[in-house]
């Protein structure tokens, strides 16, 4: 009889798998990986993670990101439903935060500034006036710590790294973590959560491009997709919310119901530097802190049926519009509108909109634990 720790520890040796048979082979379920290159000289590492159904997704430590999600189709074929690029080198070149985890903040803080406890905050402003997904050298810059694991869920990877006090000039160390579980349900559930020595504002999000389709089969604009939410966040011509919490009744934003996402694509035309399209966030319904079915894509050539929970507060809802013809995965031409994002998070700007009705609020305190689940579940229509 095989000792079991003996046995962990072979796999381990065999490579740092917990799915390892006693050959040191990959079996049908668990973690597999390995050396992908490396980036100015630190070592990149990637991950596999895999369950009994089929399905496979790849993670990366450089960014906390997702490179790949393989998932089976209504013919039995396996369809690769996630943007991205065959070499590490190739994102910080190329990638538009491809799968990555964005922080300390996500999305846009108004004018590169906050106050916070009687003190001014200077942010880096990287995106027209604003400060956007952390700064110039935010979280998805970062090769992080990682740890595989086999949890009673099913096998995952926990990625950490410590952000320290005036990093991108926000206040505090912030401890990071983004946990990532595939399951036999046929989800990938992710779980974001930090603690601070200092108050600080907090909003980790997760930026996977998708298209159900597969990563190169043109665009998503014939994919369907709901989105339970009554009120939405309208924007200024630097979108930057205006503090309004507007009901999407009668609005190219009201996506209940279920539509095509080109239906009403047309009503954000381009305009100027502005390619238009969807970039919006709306006001997920449901109670913030349980985790609720926020939102359902699905493509009708493939049969895949992708649904988002969470327990966030909103969702940035972003159909790739700067998409520019880059060459993808497998020689994919990503053109534009060929992926969308649906990031769970808090409102953009929430930290200058402390104390209104309606916004949450973003800042993390000592003794405290910022907390974020968002689980993707895949399944055949």
């Amino acid at each position: 009889m095989r000792h079991p720790i003996l046995f962990v520890l072979l796999c381990l040796a065999a490579g740092g798998s917990v799915g390892c048979k006693g050959d040191g082979s990959m079996s049908s379920q668990g973690v597999g990986g390995g050396v992908w290159g490396d980036l100015s000289g630190v070592r990149v590492q990637r991950f596999t993670l895999r369950n009994g159904n089929g399905m496979e997704v790849d993670l990366c430590d450089y960014g906390a990101m997702v490179t790949s999600v393989r998932v089976p189709d209504r013919n039995g074929g396996s369809v690769d439903v996630v943007l991205g690029f065959d070499s590490i080198g190739e994102y910080p070149e190329k990638s538009q935060y491809f799968g990555c985890t964005v922080g300390r903040v996500g999305n846009r803080i108004a004018g590169g500034s906050f106050e916070l406890d009687g003190q001014s905050y200077s942010l880096a402003i990287n995106n027209g006036p604003n400060h956007l997904h952390g700064g110039e050298r935010g979280f998805d810059k970062y090769v992080w710590n990682a740890t595989e694991l086999l949890t009673s869920r099913g096998p995952g990877v926990r990625f950490s790294r410590s952000s320290p006090a005036g990093e991108e000039g926000y206040p505090g160390t912030l401890e990071a973590e983004a946990v990532y579980v595939l399951t036999e349900n046929d989800e990938l559930v992710i779980e974001m959560s930090a603690t601070t020595d200092a108050r600080t504002p907090c909003n980790i999000v997760h930026h996977t491009y998708w298209n159900l389709g597969g990563h190169g089969s043109g665009t998503v604009l014939d994919e369907t997709l709901i989105i339970d939410a009554d009120r939405y966040t309208p924007v200024d011509a630097t979108l930057l919310p205006t503090g309004e919490l507007a009901l999407v009744d009668g609005t190219p934003l009201d996506f209940r119901a279920g539509k095509s996402i080109g239906s009403d694509f047309g009503a954000f035309p381009a305009n100027g530097d502005d390619p238009g399209g969807f970039d919006h966030n709306l006001c997920l319904n449901g109670e913030v802190g349980t985790v609720r079915e926020v939102a359902r894509l699905s493509d009708s050539k493939t049969g895949i049926v992708m649904t988002i929970s969470t327990d966030q507060p909103g969702i940035q809802f972003y159909t790739g519009n700067f998409l520019n013809g880059m060459m993808g995965k497998g020689g994919a031409i990503y053109e534009q509108n060929g992926g969308l994002c649906l990031e769970t998070q808090a409102f953009p700007d929430s930290i200058n909109h402390r104390g209104e009705a309606g916004w949450s609020d973003v800042v993390l305190r000592p003794g405290t634990d910022y907390r974020h689940v968002m689980v993707h579940r895949f399944s055949i229509d």
